[in-house]
């Protein structure tokens, strides 16, 4: 969008904002012939008691169901329209970043907690899918922003989300609603509540929706991303006397779709170096192998928009040392299975619209997510209440999709040529049958000419919880609430990458029978105790589909986690009413987090001998499956909670004003980052990274005020908070795992939030929020897309294909090896052993044993891991003053609507504009992580008759079908660092209706 366009936009939304605000004395001073109402009141258990939100001295947004409904808010992902300093994006790993003033869920393991409780009916759930399914027969969702220490205490640090469903009633109620829209979406709601006896009544409701996919694949010519969501809750109240009540809820959630975890892949390739220090490098392998795949180059330029150079790819360069065999023709030549001097993705580029893809591979998701809740009220006495909350849920997905996103060219040699030996022997057997017609077959991806890649990420969790609390309601000065609960909590999630070059490898570099001659071609082995030479390494090939998937394959990489968490807690809060109008809240919790770990290193092209010889080519300790290691057992205690003075002033100019000062100390669990791969140290070095990461501290303070005017017309609230915030944790794939790191960052800012009912038919809301982020003088971390920080006397350079990250050496040395001229394949061993030794191709470190002594030939010794900054990683850039990811400086929302009488009918026409400034997607700040500001436009009109309970709605959301990129991640090194982005849904536009009963 031009940046006119979008300061137009802006300065329109601060126009009516200030509108807004000055309203009611514009109103007041033109007299209006129609008098306005009061702006509906909204209950909330922000403090786990029933209040008024605007007696509540926490910075909370609350939307009933007709709210949600008004602005179209449908689902957890579009709460960001309507809250000040709140952003929202999908992440990696079937995960998502709700981010509430610049805290969210940047820490991506299985032993991660997110920062922003996302609760069910005030239950906290560790793995949900309330960000994915739609909202059905919700009383209210609550948004609670900053620390919650005490009564929501763990994993509360950013804030929290609570839906509220509508729970059974006394009183028949019913409801129908069906939809259809473009895309060919097809959405209905139902729900029923039907009391059996004077006590005991029941509830059901449930939603479908089916849509046709956002984007088109232009490979397979196909629409992907579609959705096939099905929601059912049923649920029963018993209320026997007014001394006890209980409520039991079950919940489902389903998917089965083509839904894409995440959206296009971009890279401005980077083509490599042309010389190196003074010597120019003449090579296509060796300047393909110095490049690093992409540039971190802008995002938002035509360049970004290319694919990423193939040749740099430890496989590719592996799979190219196969040999089939050499033309009669000329013996000099070897043709092998790969040309591995040839970028695979020479002349690809992409479309520029980022709901276009081009992919070999079409996503498939599948999910169930299971709630079950029962909650139980004790009346003990007139004014003291026991409550008891238990809930179980389950929660399982599977997804899998286009690793990649580019459709390489065609790569494989034809197998069945004719070939002869080094002595012109001809060569005739097994080796016809690898990639006849240049065609491989991989087991789990199927025949193709191309490279292509897939992955697939699966998890199965389970929760269990408890919670009690005693809870008073005296007349007097003082009321508490006194609690405990307990969580137990277990996940495991797998997550695999298969590439066909992977399993060529396995089978034809690693499994290949040495037995047989050199006439008979390349002829694979299996790994077991009757086909296979027991001196030799061999690498497992699981023969298995994905669907069927075994899991205990090498030809792919897979990462296994699984954690135990138990977690306990105490708290109480106490209630001082001071004076009238002054009360005090203290409260402090005590929370005990225990965590256990099982270590599954990854095995990707790792092998064994049989006869337990030493591994000396993969360096790997098994041939198949993944063994477990150690359980690492963590646990930390801490104790959090929040002091707040709130007084309710009697002002001339407002009816009701509530002003407040609050202190909070919020607390998240640290945890172990994914396990590495299971390499020997004595085969191949490996750089090191670190095993755990520390937990959370916030200590946050904010002044609030709360005001009503004008007979309740105008709502006006405001806000302004200061955050010191140590160790936050945030990731970034390093070794094909999720490395997390900790951060302290200052955070600060300020928030405003209006409703204004001009007259009884006009009404206008709007919110706006400013939020400046700095990460603590001092930091730091190593930035994979600049490794060497622009110095000159370090080079990237790519290891060998089991030790997936880049490292730095020193470019004199490189400079040396590419001089020496010993042949391409040796340069490229050489400068692998600049990164880690090994002990079958080489290492400059005479301490190292190795066949191929390196330094020897070259006439320098090094190691890197103790020569190199940081191990060889690369240099540490400084972080200090940036800002945290996703932490916008300014949000802003205006939303204006006005009901029409016509006929007996009430026409009711909304506007909603959303406004998000620019911001990063990651800690670095620089121009590859720059997120450019957006805007998104929504209206509607209904169409409402009380008397016949029926209502007509249509709607048109993302009006100017926006495609602004909210976030994006950055891939591993050894697949080139593309950019994974995300962007918003498309315009949306449906007609649907709604009857009463």
């Amino acid at each position: 969008m031009a940046t006119s366009v979008v300061h137009a936009r802006l300065a329109a939304t601060v126009s009516i904002l200030a509108l807004s605000i000055a309203a009611p004395a514009l109103a007041q001073t033109t007299g209006g012939t129609e008098p306005a109402s009061a702006v509906d009141d909204i209950i909330v258990t922000a403090q786990k008691r029933e209040e008024s939100i605007q007696d509540v001295p926490i910075a909370v947004s609350a939307f009933s169901a007709e709210n949600l409904d008004a602005l179209k808010i449908e689902g957890g992902s579009e709460l960001m329209r309507a809250i000040p300093n709140v952003s929202f994006s999908k992440s990696n790993f079937s995960m998502y970043n709700f981010s509430i003033r610049g805290i969210g869920t940047k820490a991506i393991s299985a032993s991660s907690d997110p920062a922003v409780a996302v609760s069910f009916n005030n239950t906290p759930l560790t793995r949900n899918r309330l960000f994915e399914q739609e909202y059905l027969d919700v009383n209210r969702v609550e948004v609670l922003r900053g620390p919650q220490g005490t009564l929501y205490g763990r994993n509360a640090t950013g804030g929290v989300v609570n839906m509220i469903p509508n729970l059974p009633g006394p009183d028949f109620d019913a409801m129908m609603k069906a939809e259809v829209g473009n895309y060919g979406t097809v959405r209905g709601q139902m729900m029923v509540n039907i009391p059996l006896t004077e006590t005991f009544w029941v509830r059901g409701a449930a939603s479908v929706t089916k849509r046709d996919g956002f984007d088109y694949n232009t490979f397979t010519e196909r629409h992907v991303n579609n959705r096939d969501l099905f929601t059912t809750r049923l649920s029963a109240a018993w209320e026997p006397s007014d001394r006890f009540n209980a409520n039991l809820i079950w919940e489902h959630f389903g998917e089965d779709d083509e839904r894409s975890r995440t959206g296009k892949q971009l890279c401005t390739k980077d083509p490599g170096p042309t010389r190196v220090g003074n010597t120019a490098i003449t090579s296509s392998l060796v300047q393909n192998r110095l490049s690093q795949g992409c540039l971190p180059r802008t995002l938002f330029s035509d360049a970004a928009y290319d694919s990423p150079n193939g040749g740099a790819f430890g496989h590719v360069f592996m799979a190219g040392i196969i040999e089939y065999g050499r033309p009669a023709t000329n013996r000099l030549t070897t043709i092998n299975a790969v040309n591995y001097r040839a970028d695979p993705y020479a002349g690809v580029t992409q479309s520029r619209d980022l709901r276009e893809i081009a992919s070999a591979y079409d996503p498939k998701f599948r999910a169930e997510n299971d709630v079950v809740q029962l909650n139980m009220a004790f009346k003990l006495s007139d004014n003291l209440s026991l409550i008891s909350q238990t809930a179980y849920a389950k929660d399982d997905f599977w997804s899998t999709q286009d690793y990649n996103r580019f459709v390489s060219n065609p790569i494989f040699a034809d197998s069945t040529q004719a070939f002869v030996d080094p002595r012109g022997r001809p060569v005739v057997g097994g080796g016809a049958k690898v990639t006849p017609g240049g065609v491989y077959t991989d087991p789990q991806l199927g025949p193709s000419s191309r490279m292509i890649s897939a992955d697939l990420s699966v998890s199965d969790n389970r929760q269990w919880s408890q919670e009690l609390r005693l809870q008073s309601s005296y007349d007097g000065n003082f009321n508490f609430s006194l609690g405990a609960n307990y969580l137990d909590f277990k996940t495991e999630d797998n997550y695999y990458v298969f590439n066909n070059l992977f399993s060529l490898i396995a089978e034809y570099f690693y499994n290949v029978n040495p037995n047989v001659t050199t006439t008979q071609g390349l002829v694979t082995q299996n790994c077991d105790s009757t086909n296979v030479t027991r001196w030799k390494e061999c690498v497992y090939v699981d023969r298995t589909p994905i669907s069927q998937l075994a899991g205990d394959g090498h030809n792919y990489f897979r990462s296994k986690n699984a954690v135990k968490v138990r977690s306990w807690a105490v708290f109480g809060e106490g209630y001082w009413n001071l004076r009238p109008d002054l009360r005090l809240t203290v409260g402090l919790r005590y929370t005990d987090d225990q965590k256990i770990t099982t270590p599954y290193p990854s095995q990707l092209l790792m092998g064994a001998t049989l006869d337990g010889s030493e591994s000396v080519q993969s360096g790997g300790y098994v041939s198949q499956g993944y063994p477990a290691q150690p359980d690492v057992k963590q646990s930390w205690g801490a104790m959090t909670g929040r002091f707040v003075l709130d007084w309710k002033p009697d002002l001339s100019f407002t009816d009701d004003t509530l002003i407040y000062a609050s202190y909070a100390r919020g607390y998240k669990g640290g945890g172990t980052n994914p396990p590495r791969v299971d390499i020997n140290p004595k085969v191949i070095q490996y750089q090191p990274l670190a095993e755990d990461f520390d937990p959370e501290y916030v200590n946050a303070f904010e002044i609030g005020a709360k005001n009503t005017f004008h007979d309740g017309r105008f709502r006006l609230n405001a806000n302004a908070f200061y955050y010191d915030y140590k160790d936050y944790q945030v990731s970034q794939i390093v070794d094909r795992i999720s490395l997390n790191e900790n951060f302290d960052a200052k955070i600060w800012g300020v928030e405003l939030e209006g409703i204004f009912h001009v007259t009884d038919r006009f009404r206008i809301d709007s919110n706006i929020g400013y939020l400046n982020t700095r990460i603590g003088d001092g930091e730091g971390s190593i930035d994979v897309m600049n490794r060497t920080q622009g110095n000159a006397d370090w080079t990237v350079l790519r290891p060998w294909v089991q030790v997936p990250s880049n490292c730095i050496a020193p470019t004199k040395h490189v400079e040396t090896i590419i001089k020496a001229n010993r042949g391409d394949e040796m340069t490229m061993y050489a400068l692998q052993g600049l990164c880690s030794g090994s002990k079958r191709y080489g290492s400059f470190n005479p301490a190292f044993e190795t066949f191929l002594p390196l330094y020897s030939l070259y006439g320098f010794t090094y190691d890197g891991l103790t020569e190199a900054p940081n191990g060889g990683r690369g240099f540490m850039a400084d972080l200090g003053g940036n800002e945290l990811p996703n932490s916008p400086n300014w949000t802003a929302n205006l939303g204006a609507q006005y009901t029409f009488l016509v006929g007996g009918w009430d026409l009711t026409v909304r506007g909603d504009y959303y406004w998000q400034d620019r911001s990063y997607a990651r800690i670095f700040n620089t121009e590859y992580d720059q997120l450019k500001s957006w805007d998104n436009a929504n209206i509607s009109v209904s169409l409402e008759n009380e008397s016949r309970d029926l209502i007509f709605s249509a709607y048109v959301k993302n009006v100017f079908d926006e495609t602004p990129i909210t976030d994006m991640f950055t891939n591993s090194d050894d697949t080139g660092l593309t950019a994974n982005v995300f962007t918003l849904d498309p315009r949306l536009f449906a007609f649907s209706v709604k009857k009463l009963f």
